[in-house]
């Protein structure tokens, strides 16, 4: 795209930006169209003093990957540190700062980070260094990758800033204002024309199954977001609007949303990235590629029925919940075939597990993979779920496919992304890769036990009844009981958080050491067809 057309893009949006600023109704809407504004004008800035000439077309495209990678780093501490926060306010309520800091904020800011800004950016670098090596060819769009990536960070933005000022529509994963949905969209349809361009310009006949998780994940959680997202706003220059759906109708779409937001943004992106770099890792082929495309076909069919698990014994109607139930049970199988699929390709290979501390972390992603799919289809059953549901054996389950699945497999790809992307020899300190091993394996773990034990604990109380039918336990009575287990969470969230920022440190050492080899940052298309 001629640079003069860029540059006409980016006055529209900053005019567009200064209109709504001025008219806005509320101050969260106004708040933002400056931020649009300023984001505008940066734009514009970078755009005229940009020299394009030194562009090498036969290149690979590793710029977004590069900066995708120091944002991985940089939104999973955050987030890791505002999960820590949020878990102090539970242990301690005086960390509950009215109004911006108060749980109900941070919660929904916590969560969204850890998933949409670390693992959202995770995938976004991931997908464009493995897309661009299985096709052998340039990232398609051009500049349209790069757009991708500080479109998503402006996105991330304005949806914390969002959060903290109370202004987001009320959903169980605090669905942001309708302005900043359509900006999403526009930056997410942006990316699948980016990832599935270089698919189909490539110069490899075959397309490699990571990238069939990839493209499965992008277009998925497209039609997931606008579907969740349709509402119908109260004025175009407010924030407020009203969704589309209401009742039982809004509570079946949120959690056809929100179940496949676990299946196809934290499971399907991140099996991409699985069947990538694990393979380069320990260096051996994938176990079976047969199993693999089952695993795939099975997983995406299935995936997408297992929402209504979430509202047992609620107004949905009960062939919903159990249609629910029993594809989330189905589910096990096709999930433990890609565990099976990603431990037997270290055959031959499981002497580096004693050696090789990425190897070590990409196994235990495994492992929380496999753990996690078992224990998810268990509580989907209706006898079971009576007793975890609204209980902090849910808030274990979610962490140990977040941050042991999510978490570990995303470590081990930043880890080496970042000795090819930044053409360093090796990292700063293999040893402090170990560190980040034990500190987020030991957090995580301890997280989860805890919260397994006292989420089981709180369903008890909650269904203790006696002789009488009455409950034996007032509600203020399982929480004072809760306590000493909200405390032992937040330590094991700082142990998980002191290996973030071991990782920070060792990769932002790593980074410097790699400028040294600057005249050679470039990664030559291979000649060959």
């Amino acid at each position: 795209m001629h640079k003069a057309i860029k540059l006409s893009i980016a006055a529209c949006v900053g005019f567009l930006a200064l209109f709504m600023a001025a008219n806005a109704q509320d101050f969260v809407y106004e708040f933002h169209s400056y931020l649009f504004l300023i984001s505008a004008v940066a734009i514009t800035f970078w755009l005229i003093a940009r020299k394009e000439d030194n562009i090498n077309l036969n290149s690979y495209m590793d710029a977004p990957v590069r900066i995708g990678v120091i944002a991985t780093v940089f939104w999973g501490v955050i987030g890791f540190a505002v999960g820590v926060f949020a878990s102090s306010q539970l242990a301690w309520p005086d960390f509950n700062i009215a109004p911006w800091f108060n749980f109900g904020r941070v919660r929904p800011l916590h969560t969204s980070i850890v998933i949409f800004a670390f693992g959202g950016n995770a995938l976004l670098c991931t997908s464009f260094y493995v897309v661009q090596r299985t096709c052998r060819v340039r990232l398609f769009g051009g500049d349209l990758a790069s757009f991708v990536f500080w479109g998503y960070q402006l996105f991330i933005v304005l949806a914390g800033t969002g959060y903290l000022l109370g202004n987001s529509a009320s959903k169980e994963y605090a669905e942001p204002e309708w302005y900043i949905d359509i900006w999403l969209t526009i930056v997410w349809v942006a990316y699948l024309v980016v990832f599935l361009g270089t698919i189909l310009k490539r110069k490899e006949p075959h397309i490699y199954v990571a990238n069939w998780f990839y493209l499965a994940f992008i277009i998925t959680i497209a039609v997931l977001h606008v579907i969740n997202a349709l509402a119908i706003p109260v004025s175009l220059t407010g924030s407020k609007s009203y969704s589309l759906f209401s009742g039982v109708q809004d509570a079946m779409i949120q959690w056809w949303y929100g179940h496949n937001a676990v299946g196809f943004f934290l499971t399907a992106g991140f099996l991409g990235m699985m069947y990538y770099f694990i393979p380069k890792q320990a260096m051996r082929p994938v176990y079976s590629y047969r199993l693999s495309i089952v695993h795939f076909w099975s997983l995406t069919f299935l995936y997408i029925w297992a929402g209504p698990h979430h509202l047992h014994y609620t107004a949905l109607p009960d062939w919903a919940q159990t249609l629910g139930m029993v594809f989330s049970i189905m589910l096990w199988m096709p999930s433990w075939g890609g565990m099976i699929n990603g431990l037997m390709t270290m055959s031959g290979a499981w002497d580096k597990i004693r050696t090789d501390p990425i190897i070590r972390m990409m196994v235990t992603a495994l492992a929380f993979y496999g753990m996690s799919t078992f224990e998810g289809p268990m509580l989907a059953i209706k006898s079971v779920n009576a007793l975890s549901h609204y209980t902090e054996w849910t808030i274990g389950h979610v962490h140990s496919g977040a941050l042991g699945w999510v978490g570990m497999i995303s470590f081990g790809a930043i880890y080496f992304l970042t000795t090819k992307v930044f053409k360093s020899d090796n990292l700063y300190s293999v040893k402090m890769v170990n560190w980040h091993f034990w500190l987020a394996t030991l957090g995580i773990a301890a997280y989860a036990s805890v919260m397994w034990v006292s989420g089981i604990m709180q369903g008890l109380m909650w269904r203790e009844y006696d002789s009488e039918g009455f409950l034996v336990y007032s509600f203020a009575e399982t929480v004072d009981a809760m306590h000493p287990f909200y405390v032992a969470r937040t330590i094991a969230g700082i142990l998980y958080l002191s290996g973030g920022l071991v990782m920070a440190y060792n990769i932002g050492m790593t980074i410097l050491a790699g400028k040294d080899n600057k005249k050679t940052s470039l990664t030559v298309l291979p000649s060959s067809a």
